[in-house]
């Protein structure tokens, strides 16, 4: 599925930040851009997690990585829980979520999603031990954390009589995970915030292709059009120097090929950079210029070059290799391939993308990295969380205008869930915790460059708020009888769920 794909703003910009590839939320490629305030701490401390939380027999155990920052902690102040998600989790990072820190004199602590970056069950990563590497599977890890941290701090701050309050966040699919953790655990955390929160598992996700056709405008879309019509073409006649033209020869699967093209364009809507890419191609047009060669420049200089996205990572061969690397490309995939889809299909009209990208390179994809009997538990899954419909409380829901994700989140309100639509032309993936645009990484979530920063700062004062109201509540109620068997009690109850 599209790998989430992340950006640059100016050239200079990212030429004074240190880059290396990476991929972040739903598997997608993007890049990491890191400078010395990147993050709050880097710090490593270690956790001995459960391998299988659903076997009574199986007590094997990995090492997981997390973090701690207590800078802007104040005694009885509030632990924000930050959720990583499928991409290594190099520490905490200097977003909008430190800002909050700050007003509620809270501590950050972040736990690495299993599988992901350090925190490997396996050194051998085939079909078979991949089995415990689901959305399930983390949330447990989520809650037995909690519950271990829980205890260092009690014994810390000499707390006995109530824990402290938890509050979680997570954007893409940790926003995701941010809301089911709070719906199967609501009493292990006061509420969550779910930034861009990918909720709704979703077969044939055509809405994403609509979304991007909208977001680049009537002009910049009929260029993109014509562009992958053209490319269609020349592969049938041309497919070595077609794919060479995008330093993509090694891809021999059409599909694969088509693939990275799409998400190359995908990116600079998602995360706020819509003019990095319409601008050059509309100017291309407008002044009969080659626009396939304008998109490849595009693509080699930016996308695979400053962006860092490697080509290999969109290889079927290369995604069967079971050695641990640093793109996790191969562990997002086997998500995407039982669970969720997401499946970035072409719609049957008007697509933006290459309508060689359907449900059959998908489910072919699937079938030949992880083998026979691979297949997206799309229902169940819509069925165990409750998709768009998630019937929880105290979660915050908010999303990007020109995010083509936005369509598998939760974009309506509902009692105790409100959901906040930030509208500008570079608002995108985590505007409200990110800034704009959302990669490189603005420090405190900066939303000076967005295109209408009234619009983040009221969606940020409507989540402050909100949060301030939920954490009074929850100070306020009881904790009632022994914690430990309140806790296990919940365990119990969010098994049978």
């Amino acid at each position: 599925m599209a790998m989430f794909l992340a950006y640059f703003s100016l050239l200079l910009l990212v030429s004074s930040l240190n880059l290396s590839s990476r991929v972040d939320s739903l598997g997608f490629h993007h890049a990491k851009f890191e400078s010395s305030s990147s993050y709050l701490t880097k710090d490593e401390h270690w956790f001995n997690q459960q391998l299988d939380h659903f076997s009574p027999t199986d007590h094997r155990q990995f090492k997981q990585r997390y973090f701690e920052f207590f800078d802007f902690y104040r005694a009885d102040g509030p632990i924000f829980f930050r959720i990583c998600g499928e991409s290594a989790c190099n520490g905490i990072t200097n977003d909008y979520t430190a800002v909050l820190a700050k007003k509620f004199g809270a501590a950050l602590v972040s736990l690495e999603h299993r599988y992901y970056g350090k925190s490997s069950p396996f050194e051998d990563l085939t079909t078979e031990n991949l089995r415990y590497l689901s959305s399930k599977q983390a949330l447990f890890d989520l809650a037995v954390f909690r519950q271990y941290y829980q205890g260092i701090l009690n014994e810390k701050y000499s707390i006995s009589s109530a824990d402290s309050s938890w509050f979680s966040f997570g954007v893409s699919y940790p926003g995701a995970l941010s809301a089911w953790y709070r719906l199967k655990f609501p009493h292990l955390t006061c509420g969550s915030l779910a930034s861009s929160a990918v909720v709704q598992a979703v077969y044939n996700f055509t809405d994403f292709d609509k979304q991007i056709g909208e977001s680049a405008g009537p002009e910049c879309k009929a260029v993109l059009q014509e562009v992958t019509n053209i490319v269609d073409r020349q592969l049938q006649s041309d497919n070595h120097n077609i794919k060479s033209l995008f330093g993509a020869a090694t891809l021999k699967i059409d599909g694969d090929f088509l693939y990275l093209l799409a998400d190359a364009a995908a990116i600079a809507f998602q995360y706020g950079n819509p003019d990095v890419l319409c601008n050059p191609l509309v100017d291309a047009k407008k002044n009969s210029q080659d626009t396939v060669q304008t998109f490849a420049r595009y693509v080699k200089e930016y996308y695979i070059g400053t962006f860092g996205v490697s080509v290999s990572s969109y290889d079927q061969h290369y995604l069967k290799n079971t050695t641990p690397d640093e793109t996790d490309m191969r562990l997002w995939w086997y998500q995407v391939c039982t669970e969720v889809a997401y499946f970035q299909v072409a719609p049957k009209n008007d697509s933006v993308r290459s309508e060689q990208i359907d449900s059959r390179y998908h489910l072919d994809l699937c079938k030949n990295i992880f083998g026979e009997g691979v297949y997206p538990e799309v229902d169940m899954t819509n069925i165990y969380y409750g998709g768009s419909k998630i019937r929880g409380s105290r979660i915050i829901f908010t999303n990007g205008s020109q995010d083509p994700w936005r369509h598998a989140s939760k974009q309506t309100s509902s009692d105790t869930m409100p959901s906040y639509l930030i509208k500008c032309h570079n608002c995108g993936h985590g505007t409200d915790l990110r800034g704009c645009p959302q990669v490189p990484l603005n420090i405190e979530g900066n939303a000076s460059n967005c295109t209408s920063p009234d619009a983040v700062k009221k969606v940020r004062q409507q989540i402050i708020d909100t949060m301030d109201l939920w954490l009074s509540e929850c100070k306020s109620e009881a904790t009632g009888g022994d914690e430990s068997n309140w806790f296990h009690s919940g365990l119990r109850l969010a098994h049978s769920a």
